[in-house]
Formats: structure tokens, C-alpha cells, sequence
């Protein structure tokens, strides 16, 4: 009897447009509840469940109970990057999708990738560190060059509690709207992280728009040397 492969399943949970919209809602690394994803979704909370179970059941989403909610989130990076690709696809193909009006140019020039910097500005920072060897890119692999670790320490950015952490150090994502690698792991969450910190930059509400004030995006170009 013939059995389908996990990724028939996987790629049906998310080809669903009511599960794709739930999913995209949670890019930008929050959690969210059932009912606030019924809501991305179209549909009324009383058929959500079945949506999340199929999420769930493909380890696409987690999920975690406080009080009387439950709040779901991306399971994880690899599931962001996923998602990135596919949009990415998507876009090449000139697949019709919601357009977010003036919004749009906002998203495609910096917004939050689930917790790093994508858009322009990540995708500069990606070529900026190529560029001054701060990154070692293998076949497969990407790391963080000896003069990479001390050009961020210098910058500010500690990097004592990246090695203990089981995720990646640096990278690669596919930037859905730039269709170039922007920066992800646990570097490219500390570089968003950075851009919050120092004030450089804000996130909208309820959006995943990254909006850099005058200065901030100034600041942020010439410590990273980006043009």
C-alpha cells in the first residue's frame, strides 16, 4: 500500500490559505492565540482548532497554556526560513497575494524575519559581512570569521552566550522580496536585538515593519559599513 511522504504532508498543512495566512501572521516571532489566528484566518474561532491540530501534528507551530489561553508561535527557525523560501517562490512566480497597500515598500525595505532583520537592510548586512570576510561560507555552512567575532565585540555585541546555545551561529535565509540571503541565527538575532537596543530602530505595532529613524538607520550603516 503506498504511503505518502512526510513532506506531502508537511506542504498540505501549509498549502491550506487559511493555515498559510496563520502562519505568515507568526513570522514575526510572537505568539499568538487560536482566536487572534481565526481572525488571520477568515474563519470563526469555533473551527480554528482543526487548522492548529494539522499545524501541530506537522510540528509547524508550538503551542504553550497560560491561564485560560493558549498561545501558539513558529516552532522554530527552520520553520521561519521555510516560510521565507516559499514566499519567495511565490513571488517569482507571480503568484497572487494580499498586498498590504502602502505597507508594502515599508516590509520589503526591513521587517522581522521571526527574530532577525530581513528586507533591504538585512540583506545588506549579509553582503557587508561577506565583503569584509566577517563570515566563512561553505557548501553547506556558514560561521562567523575570527575577524567577524571581534568586529562585533568591538561594536558592542556580546557573543559569550551564543556558544551555548544549540542554534546555528550564522545562517543563511533566503529573502522572499530581495531574493538574496539575509542573516539569521543567533548573530542575526543579536543584530536586530542591537538595532532595538541602541534606539536605531522600532517595530511598528502589529506588523513585522522594522522603521529606522534618520539617525538610527546613519548609525546603523556606518557601524556595519553598509552602503
Amino acid at each position: 500500500m503506498f504511503e505518502s511522504p512526510p513532506i506531502a504532508r508537511v506542504c498540505a498543512a501549509i498549502g491550506d490559505p487559511v493555515r498559510a495566512a496563520m502562519l505568515v501572521a507568526l513570522l514575526d516571532g510572537r505568539a499568538l492565540t487560536a482566536s487572534e489566528l481565526a481572525l488571520v484566518g477568515g474563519i470563526s474561532p469555533q473551527t480554528d482548532s482543526s487548522h492548529l491540530s494539522k499545524l501541530l501534528d506537522e510540528s509547524l507551530v508550538s503551542v504553550e497554556k497560560q491561564g485560560r489561553y493558549r498561545y501558539f508561535r513558529l516552532a522554530g527557525a527552520d520553520v521561519a526560513a521555510l516560510l521565507e523560501q516559499l514566499m519567495g517562490v511565490a513571488e517569482r512566480n507571480n503568484v497572487k497575494h494580499p498586498r498590504t497597500g502602502p505597507k508594502e515598500p515599508a516590509l520589503r525595505r526591513a521587517r522581522v524575519c521571526y527574530d532577525h532583520l530581513a528586507g533591504e537592510m538585512g540583506v545588506a548586512v549579509y553582503d557587508s559581512f561577506v565583503q569584509r570576510g566577517w563570515l566563512l561560507e561553505g557548501e553547506s555552512s556558514l560561521d562567523l570569521s575570527p575577524s567577524g567575532r571581534e568586529g562585533l565585540e568591538q561594536l558592542g555585541l556580546c557573543l559569550d552566550n551564543l556558544a551555548k546555545s544549540r542554534r546555528p551561529l550564522c545562517k543563511s535565509c533566503l529573502d522572499w522580496s530581495m531574493r538574496r540571503y539575509h542573516l539569521a541565527g543567533s548573530v542575526g538575532q543579536l543584530v536586530l536585538q542591537h538595532c532595538f537596543e541602541k534606539k536605531w530602530a522600532k517595530r511598528l505595532p502589529e506588523s513585522r515593519v522594522v522603521q529606522f529613524s534618520p539617525r538610527g538607520e546613519a548609525a546603523f550603516r556606518t557601524a556595519f559599513m553598509v552602503d
